[in-house]
């Protein structure tokens, strides 16, 4: 995907979401600042995230679009039926809409980031020419 091809990413529902986007982009949590705090250093081999982006209708925590990657950090709400439930649908929509979705807790990222971001780089080089 060229550099600047995620601006043709389609955002369904866009006039809803876009306004939702914005506020959780200034209510991050401390697992989200965390993280974003690494990708926005461009540690993980120099690649460009965004943060709180619309796709497919959703809202997702961090997004690589030139490698179709997503990282969603979900918190203990995650772990309860109704949720993991709706967190399986919207996965099984982003994969099918071509993104890998990786999801890791809150936790994972408060306590151990350098394996997160280990993690992720693990999963772009994958995917690198």
């Amino acid at each position: 995907m060229a550099e600047a091809a995620w601006r043709t990413i389609k955002i369904s529902g866009s006039r809803h979401i876009l306004p939702n986007a914005r506020r959780m982009r200034k209510a991050m949590t401390d697992a989200e600042l965390k993280l974003w705090n690494e990708l926005r250093a461009h540690r993980l081999m120099g690649l460009s995230f965004r943060r709180q982006m619309p796709i497919a209708g959703y809202i997702v925590d961090f997004a690589c679009p030139i490698h179709r990657l997503i990282v969603e950090i979900d918190g203990s709400q995650h772990a309860l039926a109704p949720k993991v439930a709706a967190d399986e649908i919207k996965t099984q929509r982003l994969q099918a809409d071509g993104w890998t979705v990786l999801r890791f807790w809150n936790d994972d990222i408060l306590r151990d980031i350098d394996n997160v971001c280990s993690h992720i780089i693990r999963t772009i080089g994958t995917d690198l020419p």
